[in-house]
């Protein structure tokens, strides 16, 4: 027996599962909703075969973006910066000099590059310790749900 677990997803969360199957046959490991500095929390980084970092934001809706006031934020913390959003989402709002997808709960596909920034050593060094400790946090969580975790 079956079950299609994306009924129950919100429609970012669906774009976001594109966004990382996408990434993974570019040979990327994501992990979603990780937290780089107090009061950022992206929805998707992206960790590349190189040790590229990529932050995706995925959008579902104009309002979605519209309220997103913390985006610049995330550029100091990545090597490329992308929008995610479905192929019903008007681009023409998303900023220039910003990467972008389509994507839906399936796939993704990269209209834009986001241009690169190349990350200051030590930056590159705290993001891919954080993504480490994220990572290895969710699984655990998934392996022993009644354990309680610090947060990474």
């Amino acid at each position: 027996m079956s079950f299609d677990l994306t009924s129950e997803m919100k429609p970012g969360q669906l774009l976001a599962r594109g966004v990382c199957r996408h990434l993974a046959s570019l040979d990327f490991v994501t992990v979603e909703e990780l937290v780089p500095t107090s009061g950022l929390r992206v929805d998707v980084m992206g960790l590349g075969p190189k040790g590229e970092v990529w932050i995706i934001e995925c959008k579902s809706s104009r309002a979605d973006f519209q309220s997103d006031h913390k985006w610049q934020g995330y550029l100091e913390w990545c090597d490329r910066y992308f929008w995610a959003v479905d192929e019903a989402f008007p681009t023409d709002l998303l900023p220039e000099g910003t990467g972008l997808l389509i994507a839906d709960g399936y796939d993704a596909e990269i209209l834009r590059m986001g241009p690169e920034t190349k990350l200051a050593a030590p930056r590159r060094k705290v993001m891919t310790q954080k993504f480490a400790r994220h990572a290895a946090m969710r699984w655990h969580a998934a392996r022993d749900p009644g354990m309680a975790m610090a947060s990474a």
